[in-house]
Parts: structure tokens; C-alpha cells; sequence
């Protein structure tokens, strides 16, 4: 285990939120309207309505802007207990 590095992390999350929130228009695309997640993303992607091509690019940039503030925050605080147990810096 290592110390980790603010930026990929951030950039890391960030992507892979983006990503998730791809994977889930794509799945409200290719299932019945009865299995959508149509509520969900509307409650956590503030402006979200299903679906056009400005609140696609809307849940997009929240969805990397909630994944790189999550590695924003996660980055330090994993750090300071690293650092506390004993953790070496690696890499």
C-alpha cells in the first residue's frame, strides 16, 4: 500500500463516474421503460430530465464533477491514515 497522488485519483473517479453515467443511459436505451433508473439520476443530477442531447452533456459533466470532487476528499484523508499506520510512499 502507498501514498496516493491527488490528480490521477481525481481524474481517476472522475472518468469512472462519467463512464457510469454512460452505461446508465445506455441501459434506460436498451430495456423496457419499467426498468429505467430515469428517477434516480434525476434526483442526483440536479437539471437531469430524460433525455436530450443538452441533459445527456449535463449528467455527464455532473456525474465527472461528483467523481472528481470523491477523489478530491478521499485523496487526503486516505493519505493522513496512511501516514498515521505507517504507510511508505511508493512509486
Amino acid at each position: 500500500m502507498h501514498l496516493l497522488h491527488w490528480k490521477p485519483m481525481t481524474w481517476s473517479l472522475g472518468v469512472f463516474a462519467a463512464c457510469t453515467f454512460v452505461l446508465c443511459i445506455v441501459y434506460g436505451l436498451l430495456v423496457p421503460k419499467a426498468f429505467h433508473m430515469t428517477q434516480l439520476l434525476e434526483i442526483a443530477l440536479p437539471g437531469f430530465q430524460w433525455l436530450s442531447v443538452g441533459a445527456f452533456a449535463l449528467g455527464l459533466v455532473e456525474s465527472f464533477l461528483y467523481g472528481a470532487y470523491a477523489g478530491l476528499v478521499y485523496t487526503p484523508i486516505h493519505n493522513f491514515f496512511a501516514r498515521r499506520f505507517g504507510v511508505r510512499s511508493g512509486g
